[in-house]
């Protein structure tokens, strides 16, 4: 086969490759290393050792950064700048993919997907190699998150904090059961809402709840001036023994679902739609007084719910 003039340096090149123990893995290092090149020279507005006026920085030599890919591990030399440092494009590029894919392992490791079918899912996402002590490891780092997430230092004012406890299955003490979860979300002076707490906890009980907070005050929180919540007997105390001169306030969403529980289900949404009226009206004498007539309106009908 002949070839032209241009194409003789690349087939001396691919010629020297095949001389190498592993030709692919010598050319993808070749190409990793020109692209770094052509990618800081951009940076800098400057080949290396070019003398122009639209230079923007400096290389400072070379960094040894162990690459791991498909084809193999190679040892890249990556060109350092005086300022401003310099990260290669494809590997950021590959953090992001392997960020994607923790991800994707750890949601399926909470969803209760078992060690062999989280193989299955990363070939399915082309990634052959993974072994169930790589799956192991990367679930294990959930811990560590989590920890940290649960630990992390508060600010001190939180003006109004909301409370619901979940119910969920957990595992705990070797077997799986139904746990109540405490939820504590912040409103901050700032008008931001942050997820503050998720505590599991065997019971609901003023006890359970107040351990909860004195967690939240170890971690700085030291000035709340609303609660909201349901009227849990044991939470309502908590809240009042736990944060002093501390108003509260029952939960509209659960104040509704305890009357909406002594309505028919036909006429459920209906009564939802006027019972929202209330809480709708411009200014609190209009509230109360659509609420009195309400309430007379169907009270015959509906004496638990109102």
């Amino acid at each position: 086969m002949a070839y032209s003039h241009s194409n003789v340096p690349l087939e001396k090149m691919l010629l020297q490759f095949m001389t190498e123990d592993d030709p692919l893995l010598a050319m993808l290092k070749w190409l990793c290393e020109k692209l770094m090149e052509a990618e800081v020279d951009a940076k800098i507005n400057a080949a290396k050792s070019e003398r122009t006026d639209e230079r923007s920085g400096y290389r400072s030599g070379y960094r040894v950064r162990r690459y791991d890919t498909r084809l193999g591990t190679m040892y890249l030399f990556v060109p350092k700048l005086r300022k401003g440092g310099y990260i290669p494009f494809f590997i950021t590029e590959k953090k992001r993919s392997e960020v994607a894919l923790l991800q994707v392992i750890q949601e399926a490791y909470i969803n209760g997907v078992s060690t062999r079918k989280i193989e299955k899912l990363a070939k399915s996402l082309g990634i052959d190699s993974i072994s169930r002590s790589q799956v192991s490891q990367i679930t294990k780092e959930l811990n560590d998150q989590v920890e940290a997430f649960r630990t992390r230092p508060l600010q001190k004012a939180y003006p109004v904090l909301w409370v619901d406890a979940l119910y969920e299955k957990i595992r705990y003490d070797h077997r799986v059961q139904n746990m109540a979860v405490a939820v504590v979300i912040g409103l901050d002076e700032k008008g931001h809402r942050d997820v503050l707490a998720v505590e599991p906890m065997q019971e609901e009980s003023t006890d359970t709840y107040k351990a909860v907070f004195e967690k939240l005050k170890q971690r700085g929180l030291a000035n709340v001036w609303l609660v909201v919540s349901d009227a849990h007997k044991g939470l309502v105390k908590a809240i009042n023994e736990s944060f002093l001169q501390c108003a509260w306030q029952r939960c509209k969403v659960h104040f509704m679902r305890n009357i909406l529980a002594h309505i028919p289900a036909k006429k459920k949404a209906w009564f939802a739609g006027r019972l929202k009226q209330i809480w709708l009206q411009p200014d609190y004498d209009s509230a109360k007084e659509y609420a009195h007539s309400f309430i007379e309106s169907v009270e015959k009908s509906y004496p638990e719910a109102t």
